[in-house]
């Protein structure tokens, strides 16, 4: 399974939901929060409590719906292919190339300064080709909040002896020896072992 252009821009976008947050509470005035209450919003006299209107709040509302709908997309993987697994070590996250942009976000970065931030919207979609290219998209650091988690294995097919190396992302620890079901989307293995088809955590086969 592939994931397309646009659900891939999704699942990217949604993976800098903190990121979004970050210069949402940056582009807040502050100076606002001793102000009286002012309803309803549509009378004249009411003010935007962020410097640049409305536009930090919606880039914030778009990253929190792609991640909403990343999750979705991944709980509605239904793996059905057995896998017998001969090892499987977990992996820590790989965060450094995920993190840089948080860091950027820190050294006096907000909305108004448009070339910094035409910056880092370059420095974002050229990492958008690079994990889309290299099949590294599914593997999103936010999905470890979530208990998901990532391991490199070693795993055959039922009834061949072939023997193959892959990555995993499970909410469930992983034994070798056991047969799991799976689905595959960008060369990352996803696998349920609570999925319902019959197969899951089965003993392997010798």
């Amino acid at each position: 399974m592939q994931f397309r252009l646009f659900a891939s821009l999704v699942v990217f976008i949604g993976s800098y939901l903190p990121l979004s947050l970050i210069l949402l509470t940056q582009d807040f005035r502050y100076e606002l929060l001793v102000a009286s209450p002012c309803w309803p919003l549509s009378k004249e006299s009411c003010i935007i409590p962020f410097r640049n209107g409305a536009f930090s709040l919606v880039i914030f509302a778009i990253c929190s719906v792609s991640f909403v709908v990343s999750i979705g997309a991944l709980a509605a993987v239904k793996p059905k292919i057995p896998v017998d697994i001969r090892e499987a070590k977990h992996v820590p996250a790989e965060l450094m190339s995920y993190t840089l942009p948080y860091v950027v976000s820190f050294m006096s970065l907000d909305y108004h300064e448009t070339g910094k931030f035409v910056g880092l919207l370059i420095f974002l979609s050229w990492m958008f080709v690079i994990t889309y290219r290299s099949g590294q998209l599914i593997l999103n650091p936010l999905f470890s909040v979530l208990g998901w988690r990532l391991y490199e294995i070693k795993y055959v097919f039922p009834g061949s002896e072939n023997e193959y190396v892959g990555r995993v992302l499970s909410r469930s620890l992983l034994e070798p020896g056991r047969r799991y079901p799976h689905s595959a989307i960008q060369d990352i293995l996803i696998i349920k072992p609570n999925n319902k088809d019959g197969v899951d955590g089965n003993t392997a086969r010798p």
